[in-house]
């Protein structure tokens, strides 16, 4: 974490150069002439970007994965194809294969998801 902090400071820090560079040399070689004022601005606003982004990514960066399939146990889904054993539900907004745990669902019922098998659910209508 304190070398990505460090990478954070130093490129920040040349950005601001690079800012103040083309400010003071850059405009008046292309022919604008503008106020020195407006560049603390300009540099401020760019230091609150680069600290701001730097913050979300470090929290974006230490938040836990939120993967495999044992998360799904317990959610409720919704029939997409009937299963007759077999089928497709939506868990979450993403299609899965299905298999009824016992009898056959129809479209559009309400189930639970009881077990995993591979990429496979097994599910059942709630109690």
């Amino acid at each position: 974490m304190k070398g990505r902090l460090a990478v954070a400071i130093v490129s920040t820090a040349l950005e601001e150069a690079a800012i103040a560079a083309a400010y003071i040399w850059g405009l008046p070689a292309l022919g604008a002439d503008w106020p020195l004022w407006p560049l603390p601005l300009l540099m401020l606003g760019w230091l609150g970007f680069a600290v701001f982004s730097f913050h979300k990514g470090t929290k974006a960066l230490e938040r836990k994965a939120v993967t495999g399939l044992p998360s799904v146990v317990g959610c409720k889904a919704k029939v997409v194809k009937a299963l007759k054993p077999n089928g497709l539900v939506s868990i979450g907004g993403e299609l899965w294969t299905a298999r009824a745990g016992e009898g056959e669902l129809a479209e559009g019922e309400e189930v639970v998801v009881v077990k995993q098998e591979r990429t496979r659910v097994v599910v059942r209508k709630p109690d």
